[in-house]
């Protein structure tokens, strides 16, 4: 048997280790959690939260008092056609059996789009839900006149208040807001 010799083993030097530029750059938490937010939100069934926090409105004071929505569920990768879950009390699901076409038409209308298709309905526990009311900031200055009188003639209660909540922040800013 021969042995072949030994080749040494030559050293090198390692290339310097440059840093690979960034793509994109440091973003806020901010930007992020709409984001996060949306995903988890998504994942267990609510779409928009108002549509449990405004529950009242929607189906009216009567039906809120028995039922509560607990989430929407869509068709994978369609926005529309979806089955809204509704938590209703014991004995009151043939009532709201026989009021769910209405109710889709409320939460339909809502949405502004053909959101759901379906209800679902699940008997259980409802709550008192009771609207967060919460005393205006002391700092706000009044409705200009001008402004109030003439949102007195519009009909729709909720795109009033809208109006004049936005009265209301032109009245408390410093003037109109600088693009630039």
């Amino acid at each position: 048997m021969t042995e072949r010799p030994a080749t040494p083993k030559l050293k090198t030097k390692a290339a310097p280790a440059t840093e690979r530029p960034r793509t994109g750059g440091p973003r806020a938490i901010a930007d992020l959690m709409p984001d996060i937010g949306r995903a988890a939100f998504r994942k267990f069934g609510f779409v928009q939260s108002s549509i449990v926090t405004r529950w009242a409105e929607i189906a009216g004071s009567h039906y809120a008092a028995i039922s509560a929505p607990e989430s929407i569920r869509f068709p994978v990768g369609k926005k529309a056609g979806g089955t809204l879950q509704l938590t209703v009390m014991s004995g009151h699901a043939p009532m709201i059996q026989h009021m769910l076409p209405e109710i889709v038409e409320r939460v339909n209308r809502f949405f502004g789009y053909a959101a759901v298709s379906k209800v679902a309905l699940r008997q259980g526990e409802i709550g008192p839900a009771q609207a967060e009311r919460r005393p205006p900031p002391r700092n706000l200055k009044p409705v200009p006149v001008e402004l109030g009188d003439s949102l007195r003639d519009i009909g729709d209660p909720e795109l009033r208040a809208v109006l004049e909540s936005l009265a209301q922040g032109l009245a408390n800013s410093s003037g109109l807001p600088k693009i630039g």
